[in-house]
């Protein structure tokens, strides 16, 4: 009998296993999918000649505030396969670029120096961003009613100009929590803010995989059995996990899988899983028959492609559209159309390139919606069933839906499984403060 079976192996389970495994429990990790991240991963796509090439489903980044992540990355021995990036790229319809890079003062001001250049907003647009700033600084503490209150309700009462919510706030949040800033709880807003904006002057910088996703949990996990193509289909708390028509049982079960399957799988807990809406992103993956840009990324503005990221010698890009409700009705030639309609007002070379194959990802269920006064509502590790535990970027992880909130879910329920278990230990690396 293992000492732990988690059921699901995307980067909540795979933490989870990882962090009890690091303390010498035995734990057997089952995943329905043929590969391991879930949401966070790489496939293969037919090209049509034959052939098969590997792709990310969507670009995933990360900020170097994601502490837990990295510390994940390092158990899984992989973190020297993501490279940082130092500055962002801000481009406006017809090229013009302004980048945001940390400047010689300390932090919080370390950007003062990329704004007072940016062509990009007016100098009483950026004003206004100062003032903004400073007051989320004295507010995120302090204030109570942050949870229960929308970003933009925060944003219109310190008085952003509309272009300025459009441009800096929304073009930032949105990309980083997936939920529009009418449904965004401000909490998380100021969390990313402060967390990648402002707490040191480092923690911005965004670190990009420079291999394939998959790649980056093929390894073995020390303790841990991993078994692909190997779906839960039924669970109880004595007599364990059903595999393939048989009973798998250990001391003690996390899943690690999104809301909506676990209420299929155990229905009789006291979640309001209603409370849990999908926010999609879709990523559309463009290759060239020439390079058409040098820049390793870009954000876009005033359009509905948000960001650009070069995945091979300008010649394969991938583009990302976050919140993209509105592209779940639209068929694949439409998406393409409007994304190459948009990508030549930036990088013109895109007019003389001819268009090798595309690839368009719709992730429906990619993440959930931050809302105001859904916080409370997220399930902690502990269950009502005691030897029941939940890991997942949906349970209470302290972040929204990230990379970093699966994470810190599953070392929270490793810390809750390894203490059930009589051998408490500490896993969680806390923000900073």
């Amino acid at each position: 009998m293992k000492d732990a079976i988690v059921i699901g192996g995307g980067l909540a389970g795979l933490a989870t296993a990882a962090a009890l495994g690091s303390q010498g429990f035995q734990v057997e990790l089952f995943e329905a999918k043929p590969f391991l991240g879930g949401r966070a991963t790489s496939y293969s796509i037919p090209l049509g000649d034959g052939q098969e090439e590997e792709i990310d489903n969507c670009q995933h980044i990360l900020l170097k505030c994601c502490v837990n992540l990295l510390d994940f990355y390092r158990r899984m021995g992989v973190v020297e396969g993501i490279e940082f990036h130092r500055e962002f790229y801000f481009m406006e319809p017809g090229g013009r670029t302004s980048s945001l890079r940390r400047g010689i003062l300390p932090a919080p001001l370390h950007f003062a120096e990329s704004f007072l250049r940016a062509t990009w907003l007016t100098f009483g647009e950026k004003l206004a961003l100062g003032r903004a700033m400073l007051a989320l600084r004295l507010e995120r503490r302090s204030r109570k009613d942050l949870d229960q209150i929308s970003m933009l309700y925060w944003l219109k009462e310190k008085k952003q100009p509309a272009r300025l919510i459009e441009r800096f706030w929304r073009q930032v949040l949105l990309s980083a929590i997936n939920v529009e800033l009418d449904q965004m709880a401000a909490a998380h807003g100021f969390q990313v803010m402060w967390l990648g904006f402002m707490a040191a002057s480092d923690t911005y910088e965004m670190g990009i995989p420079k291999v394939r996703l998959g790649q980056l949990y093929r390894g073995g996990i020390e303790n841990v059995v991993q078994r692909e193509r190997a779906s839960v289909e039924a669970f109880h708390p004595e007599r364990g996990v059903l595999v393939a028509g048989e009973w798998v049982t250990g001391k003690v079960y996390i899943s690690a899988v999104p809301s909506d399957r676990l209420a299929r799988l155990v229905p009789q807990l006291p979640i309001d899983y209603n409370a849990f809406e999908p926010s999609s992103i879709t990523g559309i993956h463009l290759w060239f028959d020439r390079p058409v840009t040098t820049m390793p990324h870009g954000t876009l503005l005033d359009r509905n492609i948000q960001w650009f990221y070069n995945k091979g010698e300008g010649r394969y890009l991938m583009l990302v559209v976050s919140a993209s409700e509105q592209m779940l009705k639209m068929q694949r030639q439409e998406i393409i159309d409007l994304a190459m309609g948009e990508l030549v007002e930036f990088l013109p070379a895109v007019a003389a390139a001819t268009l090798i194959k595309a690839h368009v990802v719709k992730e429906a269920k990619a993440t959930f919606r931050a809302k105001p006064g859904l916080e409370a509502k997220r399930p902690l590790s502990r269950t009502s069933i005691p030897n029941l535990f939940l890991a997942g970027d949906w349970t209470r992880s302290g972040w929204p839906a990230t990379m970093e909130g699966a994470v810190r879910s599953g070392y929270l329920a490793a810390e809750a499984v390894s203490e059930y278990l009589g051998r408490p230990a500490r896993f969680l690396i806390p923000d900073l403060s």
